[in-house]
């Protein structure tokens, strides 16, 4: 699919399609912040959600590496990517919290609801707080806030806005197969 946002197809409101995963028919919706009682690895609810990743798991690393991490949990498969949920934070049925592309590695990451980006911007966060932490934020064709993870240039933070409020983050690759 080349250079797309995370945004082209409403990731953030919980409707990004899947487009190579087997199973997920839309993007992830809000992760839960409930323990599920999984045996390895819960993430922390203090890990911010970095222009490089979430605590050890990096945008753009392979999946392999991305696995070793213990941090995810298998939910769907394909010949493209796959979908993970963030082990200690289940989604809902058909939407999953990581996107893992064969040929680019971690291309998708949307952090438990508690998260705060390294700026302080959080669910719930107003979009004029959002836009003074993040200069450059901008509204795309589709209605979601973007702008270049500061420090990453190969990764976007994503936000959906509902009411003038921040309703979910993610912080995305900008080239990757996983979603339109």
């Amino acid at each position: 699919m080349g250079a797309t946002t995370l945004a082209s197809s409403a990731l953030l409101a919980a409707s990004v399609g899947a487009a190579n995963a087997a199973t997920v028919q839309s993007a992830p919706a809000a992760v839960g912040t409930t323990a599920t009682g999984a045996a390895a690895a819960p993430v922390s609810k203090q890990v911010p959600l970095s222009p490089h990743g979430y605590g050890r798991l990096k945008i753009g690393m392979s999946e392999r590496r991305a696995r070793a991490t213990g941090m995810l949990a298998l939910k769907t498969h394909s010949r493209v990517c796959d979908g993970y949920d963030l082990k200690g934070h289940p989604t809902g049925r058909n939407s999953v919290s990581v996107y893992v592309s064969h040929k680019y590695g971690v291309a998708l990451i949307q952090p438990p609801k508690s998260t705060r980006t390294t700026r302080g911007v959080h669910i719930g966060s107003t979009l004029a707080q959002a836009k003074h932490a993040y200069r450059g934020l901008r509204r795309d064709s589709r209605g979601y806030y973007s702008v270049s993870a500061p420090g990453n240039p190969r990764a976007l933070y994503e936000f959906a806005v509902s009411h003038g409020k921040v309703s979910s983050m993610a912080l995305a690759l900008k080239v990757q197969d996983c979603f339109n």
